[in-house]
């Protein structure tokens, strides 16, 4: 192999007719933009497709008499006018943000991987694609907010399966200069910022992505004047060792943020002097941002290592995906002792004081640090991705608030949605261009009018879509029969049937997704392809982490039962090297959409959103979204809310109700032609899911959340813990320190009340006295809880009573007083708890201290003193 000595861009000269063509490429909002890619393939239709859909690759590829007979042809430079002044026109007019008051604040995102297009490989999977769609959907709504990640010259990995079906990665050379990317330069040369790695000075290229509104800036190491260990930092996506990965979020976190400021100083954000109000961290592995925002406050502002993280956590959001401890990175202590010893002295604290902010109590000094506990710890939101998530996320974290019930931990929860734009095929695009309000993409109420739509048009574009995925699929499976060197392709041409009913199922192949569920019961799934009368095919697709062998056993495992046996081939069908172009192809063309997680391990999983918004039909177990949003007829649901404690017994339950469900249900449905021609049955059921899930599954809708319930407090919050030289987080850190020195002087002494049987919606007082020690009353909330008893003695659902300071010098304490109405019938109790109260806390919890009424230690009478 030569390498270059110098390499330099080499741009298209393009007539000034088609000067428009360059803007439109190098915008990513043509990877949502009909029209736009409409354009490029009139340019020239094969060459479109050979780059991949890559318009910077195309007008690269033009010949010189194709761009002179394009510039000649005035229906296509009018195209050319119009479609640009489409996007000048998108950038510029005012949107949902511009309409709020107070406007949504200035924003950060941070995420290891973003999918926008399969052109640019900065994704690997559904946390890649749910960053891209957030981007998308920000774009839309106009919220001023700029992206960080990072450019990996070798991308994820292409997936390509050998003759005995087990996967073989092999990883792309991504040539930045072909993409739809403009490195920021300054003076002719790389704008680069610096990262300390290990003792060495790493530099950072920057390039810049425009998504729509939205700048993205992802950042790269493959730099001359790095060593040859340094420039290989951004080479893969969750490629490498341990210490590879470590390496590559010290440069998203702390280097992110530099290039923030880089980005501002050199005009690439919204304003020369832009700043973000908010940082939301998309998962632990971008954390380091808030340790480096931490070191700045110390090292520029003059704060203390406490108050700095007072005041930088008050601006942070964290959002957690992974629903079990596994998926959390994990770095052990000489590993963080070799990269953070002296950026602890740059934060004014020892190395310890700094890597607690990444430990659970009880973990000794020496022990491993957390991304997770970090990013809970230094942010003032966190949230799951769904409803069911928060709560399994609550659960899982619990033990960083050990004295709080799992149900008022901290977390909450903005369910993941799609972007209709980018994930809705042509075929249904068009009826509901034809049906909805033009906004449908974009407006959760447009799809009030689905209902509208009838049952001739709706099946004619399932139809044409699957017909479109039949035809897909064919060629891929031709192509991987040749690579696997089979001569006899006669069988790939009788792949699928564009009539039958399609089943997919694609996604990440870890374990817990039991994307071998199928196989539990060989013989009913070979009856359910096998049939003639009521045909049914599935496809398959996915890739298993590089490192996960038991992975890609269960693709090989899946593989191999279709190949097997030439019965199966033309009906189960695995398509290789899943990225965002098949994944559209199979959202538009699946009947039904396959999920089969083990509950409660899936955190959302958003592929099933994107086929309900085709037409599909969703059919899971009630897990991630599913459970939240399935009202009993607007899909399918396998097995129950229940879980299992043998993992045997949960998938054996799951795998006979799956067929279950597919035997007496789904396939019946689809085939059901009782009422004529088509199946009225099924398209009820396709239109309800359409009603019910279209406005919740949308993207926007998730966006608005963000900026409505997260952002905009967090930004209000953090300005004025920020104010007057950071004067309120100061005291807040100072008061802290307090109460934590103080806390354990907290005394409840007495808790009175009225005894004996109630009547339905009688009132009951209460009195507590309460020995607060050397704190005030100032610092505390007394709080009384009150509401039916289950049977193990713990509260259902209690309903909280702050109860009022009547007497502060009262005999052994001071007298709190309330009142309450019994609201149920049955078994009722009260409890009383102490906790934090500070104007400046996001919430009491947030703290972590409570002191609970000890029945075995306080005093209990039966009447409320005055």
């Amino acid at each position: 192999m030569i390498k270059a000595l110098r390499t330099f861009r080499v741009r298209p000269s393009l007539p000034a007719q088609l000067q428009p063509l360059t803007d439109l490429a190098m915008n990513l909002r043509w990877s949502w933009h009909q029209p736009t890619q409409e354009l490029f393939r009139w340019a020239d239709a094969e060459e479109w497709d050979r780059v991949g859909g890559n318009p910077v690759a195309l007008l690269g590829r033009l010949s010189p008499s194709r761009l002179a007979a394009l510039a000649g042809d005035a229906a296509f430079v009018a195209q050319v006018d119009e479609v640009a002044g489409d996007l000048r026109r998108y950038l510029a007019q005012p949107r949902w943000a511009q309409s709020q008051q107070p406007a949504p604040p200035r924003v950060g995102y941070f995420s290891p991987e973003f999918g926008i297009t399969a052109v640019m490989q900065t994704y690997s999977g559904g946390l890649g694609v749910l960053a891209g769609d957030h981007l998308k959907a920000a774009s839309d709504l106009g919220l001023d907010l700029a992206a960080v990640g990072l450019l990996y010259r070798g991308g994820y990995f292409r997936q390509f399966l050998d003759a005995g079906g087990w996967q073989q990665e092999q990883y792309p050379d991504l040539n930045p200069y072909s993409l739809p990317l403009r490195r920021l330069e300054r003076d002719g040369q790389p704008a680069t910022i610096e990262v300390d790695l290990a003792g060495n000075a790493v530099a950072c290229q920057v390039w810049r992505a425009q998504v729509g509104r939205v700048p993205l800036l992802l950042l790269d190491t493959d730099l001359p004047q790095n060593a040859p260990h340094d420039r290989t930092v951004t080479d893969k996506l969750y490629g490498g060792d341990r210490e590879h990965r470590l390496r590559q979020e010290i440069v998203l976190g702390i280097g992110g943020v530099r290039a923030l400021d880089l980005a501002a100083e050199l005009g690439e954000l919204s304003a020369p002097s832009w700043s973000a109000q908010v940082f939301h961290s998309n998962e632990g592995h971008a954390g380091f941002l808030q340790l480096e925002r931490i070191r700045r406050l110390v090292a520029d502002g003059g704060l203390s290592f406490d108050e700095a993280v007072e005041a930088a956590r008050a601006a942070v959001l964290f959002t957690t995906h992974t629903p079990v401890p596994a998926g959390i990175d994990v770095f052990d202590h000489d590993l963080m002792a070799r990269y953070f010893t002296g950026f602890a002295e740059q934060c004014g604290v020892d190395l310890d004081r700094l890597l607690r902010v990444g430990q659970t109590e009880g973990t000794p000094a020496d022990g491993p640090f957390n991304m997770a506990v970090m990013g809970l710890r230094l942010s003032a939101a966190a949230n799951g991705v769904s409803q069911l998530h928060g709560r399994v996320s609550q659960q899982m974290f619990n033990p960083l608030w050990p004295q709080i019930a799992t149900d008022e931990v901290p977390i909450t929860s903005v369910t993941n949605g799609v972007h209709a734009a980018t994930w809705v095929g042509r075929e249904m695009a068009a009826v509901y261009d034809r049906h909805l309000p033009p906004d449908w993409r974009h407006n959760p109420d447009a799809w009030r009018r689905v209902g509208e739509v009838g049952d001739d048009l709706l099946w004619r574009a399932r139809g044409r879509s699957r017909e479109r995925l039949v035809q897909h699929v064919r060629a891929l499976v031709r192509e991987q029969a040749e690579r696997r060197g089979e001569t006899s392709l006669g069988w790939t041409d009788e792949v699928f049937d564009p009539d039958a009913l399609t089943i997919g199922f694609a996604r990440r192949f870890a374990e817990y997704k039991r994307g071998t569920l199928l196989l539990r019961q060989p013989d009913r799934l070979r009856a359910l392809v096998s049939s003639s009368d009521r045909p049914v095919q599935f496809v398959f697709a996915g890739k298993a982490h590089p490192r996960d062998d038991t992975g890609k056993d269960l693709i090989r495992q899946m593989v191999r039962f279709a190949l097997d046996d030439p019965e199966l081939r033309t009906r189960i069908v695995f398509v290789e090297d899943y990225d965002m172009g098949i994944a559209k192809t199979l959202y538009a063309g699946c009947d039904v959409w396959l999920n089969n997680p083990r509950r409660p391990h899936e955190a959302c999983g958003t592929s099933g959103e994107k086929a309900v918004l085709n037409g599909g039909l969703h059919c899971s177990t009630l897990d991630g979204w599913w459970d939240e949003m399935y009202d009993g007829e607007n899909g399918f649901a396998i097995g129950t809310a229940a879980e299992h404690g043998d993992v045997n017994q949960q998938d054996a339950a799951d795998a006979q109700s799956l067929y279950d469900l597919l035997e007496r249900t789904v396939v019946p449905m689809f085939h059901d032609r009782a009422d004529g021609p088509l199946p009225r049955r099924w398209l009820t059921r396709v239109r309800r899911s359409l009603e019910t899930l279209g406005p919740r599954v949308l993207a926007e809708r998730m966006v608005r959340e963000y900026a409505q319930d997260l952002y905009l407090p967090l930004a209000e919050r953090a300005e004025r813990l920020s104010a007057d030289g950071y004067e309120r987080a100061r005291a807040l850190a100072s008061w802290r320190s307090r109460l934590r020195q103080h806390w354990d002087e907290i005394e409840i002494r007495q808790v009175d009340g009225d005894e004996g049987p109630a009547e339905l919606g009688q009132r009951r007082e209460s009195a507590v006295v309460v020995a607060l020690g050397t704190l005030g009353p100032d610092d505390v909330r007394i709080e009384l809880l009150h509401g039916a008893v289950r049977a193990d003695g713990a509260l259902e659902s209690p309903r909280v009573l702050a109860l009022k300071l009547d007497d502060p010098a009262a005999e052994g304490g001071a007298v709190y007083r309330g009142a309450f109405d019994v609201d149920q019938s049955g078994e009722y109790g009260v409890a009383v708890r102490v906790v934090p109260a500070h104007p400046d806390l996001p919430g009491w919890a947030d703290f972590g201290l409570v002191t609970w009424a000890d029945p075995e230690r306080v005093g209990l009478g039966a009447e409320a003193p005055r």
